[in-house]
């Protein structure tokens, strides 16, 4: 009996969340090592949170990754790859492999997942909805790098995503966009998903990976930062608690904060049911990125 009322207790506690965000978007980065799971019921799992959300009237975007898919993909064609400042350097060739992974692999793979599960998804390639400039980051010396077709998304073509949210419909969209010059660019599929965010100005942004949200200490998993405003985001920077590949995630975090998004949250994707626990509990389970 005690089960039950304990059941019943987490449910009357999800109530004014789902009652508050009823109606309303979320962007989601779909992401991490629980997409390369031997595990079935582990991969599936945050496709189940999806379609729970879709239940009580909460209008999910998907924006995935599939960087070692990618990775396989090349490995099994014999392909060497590179890498420059934590992005993949992508020349022409490489470019069709991304594409054909990311948006004719990976993507279906995963609105299949939802639809299978009685959600309501459609898959995008990338190349659909986003928009990019040819991106070019700095070497330790402040030299401009090289890495090829890899782009910055600067537009988001909403009304494709518009058009599935109004058909309570998941719109599922893989992290690729054209170029002014009809040229494929493979993205960072977190700044894909914080520029859909600026765009759609959902009520929340959600990043999903493989470390419970911002550490304080990278070797302490239990100093996790539950609470961030983004002025604070400045002398994280500095003291290098925010580094490396987090920086992108947190400075689009930062963007979408600044264009209206309320709050951003960083989770652990490899947690089970990590999206419902920070959504719809209290306490949540990774960080939170606010004005303030």
């Amino acid at each position: 009996m005690n089960n039950l009322i304990a059941k019943a207790d987490t449910l009357l506690e999800a109530l004014p969340y789902m009652q508050r965000f009823r109606s309303e978007t979320f962007v989601i980065k779909y992401g991490g090592s629980f997409m390369d799971s031997t595990d079935s019921t582990v991969r599936s799992g945050v496709a189940r949170d999806i379609v729970f959300l879709e239940a009580v009237g909460i209008n999910p975007v998907v924006v995935h990754g599939g960087g070692k898919a990618i990775t396989r993909a090349l490995e099994q064609s014999g392909v060497k790859t590179r890498f420059e400042q934590g992005y993949r350097v992508t020349t022409p060739e490489l470019v069709g492999v991304v594409e054909q992974v990311l948006s004719r692999e990976v993507n279906p793979g995963i609105v299949s997942m939802i639809n299978e599960l009685g959600g309501k998804a459609r898959g995008f390639s990338g190349t659909e909805i986003f928009r990019c400039e040819p991106f070019c980051p700095l070497g330790q010396a402040g030299e401009p790098l090289d890495i090829g077709l890899v782009g910055e998304v600067t537009e988001v073509n909403t009304s494709a995503l518009l058009e599935c949210i109004e058909q309570d419909i998941t719109p599922v969209i893989s992290p690729t966009a054209t170029g002014k010059d009809g040229q494929i660019y493979n993205c960072n599929a977190d700044v894909a998903a914080g520029q859909a965010a600026v765009t759609l100005r959902p009520k929340r942004l959600v990043y999903m990976s493989d470390v419970p949200g911002l550490l304080k200490n990278p070797d302490d998993p239990a100093s996790v930062i539950s609470h961030l405003p983004i002025a604070g985001v400045e002398s994280l920077k500095e003291s290098g608690v925010i580094s490396k590949g987090m920086i992108p995630k947190v400075d689009s975090a930062v963007s979408a904060v600044a264009a209206g998004v309320e709050k951003v949250f960083f989770i652990d994707g490899r947690l089970s049911h990590s999206l419902l626990l920070e959504i719809f509990t209290d306490a949540g389970v990774g960080t939170e990125i606010a004005e303030k």
